[in-house]
């Protein structure tokens, strides 16, 4: 199962999967954006991560980045997410996984 994982996770790896949230503010709070970076991935690969980390709420600027660690079995892999735009209170950002 864990080699299934990722084997299908570094088919992702070259992709972006793009992503947004409407969340009142021009951020995306923690828990809302390990939510969604789950359900992208799992949507992508056909199964849930183990574990998102990441260092916290995303600020809802174009171009602003943050590097997250993806936990899929006993490995951890690198995911760097983008924000591609906010509109209103909606932020959009692409989500890239390193190859592992």
């Amino acid at each position: 199962m864990k080699i299934r994982i990722l084997a299908l996770l570094s088919l992702v790896a070259a992709a972006l999967t793009a992503c947004s949230v409407s969340i009142g503010t021009a951020k995306v709070a923690e828990a809302d954006l390990e939510k969604s970076v789950k359900d992208s991935l799992t949507q992508e690969v056909g199964q849930e991560p183990d574990a998102i980390d990441r260092p916290g709420d995303l600020t809802g600027k174009t171009g602003t980045t943050m590097r997250c660690t993806l936990t899929p079995g006993a490995d951890n892999l690198g995911v760097t997410l983008t924000v591609t735009s906010v509109e209103g209170d909606t932020v959009k950002y692409d989500i890239a996984v390193d190859q592992g």
